[in-house]
């Protein structure tokens, strides 16, 4: 198990913003008001996959909360320093 980031969930929720942002505006996906929450998490995670922006988690650590770890530490690395999610 991966240590915890100190405000990951809202290290996650700005990854999503991000991504979902990014997809939507690349005509890539079109989310619907009835998709998950889990549903949101696993495509960003793919479509990061997909764009070489994230190392796919192997197959034996591929989980929700894995996942959304390793959201939460992308857009760490995407942020601005100084950003108030990273404090």
């Amino acid at each position: 198990m991966t240590k915890k980031l100190k405000n990951e969930t809202g290290l996650l929720r700005e990854a999503l913003r991000m991504v979902m942002d990014d997809a939507v505006r690349r005509g890539v996906v079109e989310f619907e008001p009835t998709d998950s929450h889990d549903l949101k998490i696993e495509y960003a995670y793919r479509l990061l996959v997909h764009d070489k922006e994230i190392i796919p988690l192997p197959n034996d650590q591929k989980s929700l909360p894995n996942i959304r770890h390793r959201l939460a530490m992308w857009v760490t690395h995407k942020l601005p320093a100084g950003h108030e999610l990273l404090k």
